[in-house]
């Protein structure tokens, strides 16, 4: 294997991403390091917020099965790929640092459409070309509504959240548009059930 350009320890600890967890260890042992992409602040109420991003790339990918499966099955993936493998072209074989948060959401016929955030300031050129099963993709400006969720997580809490988010939505005149996305900030590897996520809804402009 060879060996990493930017972090010497790296590509060791890409191989027990590989077989553990399906890349949660990448993410418990970079989380801390991550930085959430900029954004403007458009209204606060308590774990309830507006916000406003700029266009992002990201790669992503299309898993099936169920959360919990496509997370780990996407993880695994996109974590090789941040690492240096999974590329086209294997010379190209850079780590990438990654932002905060790992975002999800349901896709076309059960499956799960899983995307890394990729450092802000990186254009399309900068990207290696990814292997089977990974694209690059860009994600339009647009507003946000957002909620915190506290806890380990869980689909009935995930569902909870997104339904008092989507009311809070509509209290303040707002239209959700587009599905409602999971935010991981912190990997399935972090010890204790206190976990940083968040739910996500695109709004109309």
């Amino acid at each position: 294997m060879a060996e990493a350009k930017k972090f010497g320890w790296g590509k060791w600890v890409a191989g027990a991403v590989a077989v553990a967890a399906g890349g949660a260890a990448y993410l418990y042992l970079k989380e801390r390091q991550a930085k959430a992409p900029r954004h403007e602040l458009l209204a606060s109420e308590g774990a309830f917020e507006l916000r406003r991003y700029p266009a992002m790339l990201a790669i992503e990918t299309i898993q099936h099965g169920s959360r919990d499966r496509a997370l780990g099955n996407g993880f695994g993936l996109l974590a090789d790929y941040m690492f240096g493998g999974a590329r086209a072209d294997k010379d190209q074989d850079d780590e990438i640092p990654i932002a905060m948060p790992i975002l999800a959401e349901p896709a076309s016929g059960g499956s799960w459409r899983i995307r890394f955030l990729l450092p802000e300031g990186m254009t399309r050129k900068d990207v290696p070309e990814p292997g089977e099963g990974i694209a690059i993709v860009e994600i339009p400006a647009r507003d946000v509504a957002a909620v915190k969720v506290s806890g380990k997580p869980n689909d009935k809490l995930f569902a909870d959240k997104a339904a008092e988010l989507l009311g809070w939505i509509s209290g303040r005149e707002r239209v959700a548009a587009g599905d409602v996305e999971h935010a991981y900030y912190n990997s399935p590897l972090k010890p204790g059930t206190v976990k940083q996520n968040e739910i996500l809804v695109g709004l109309s402009l």
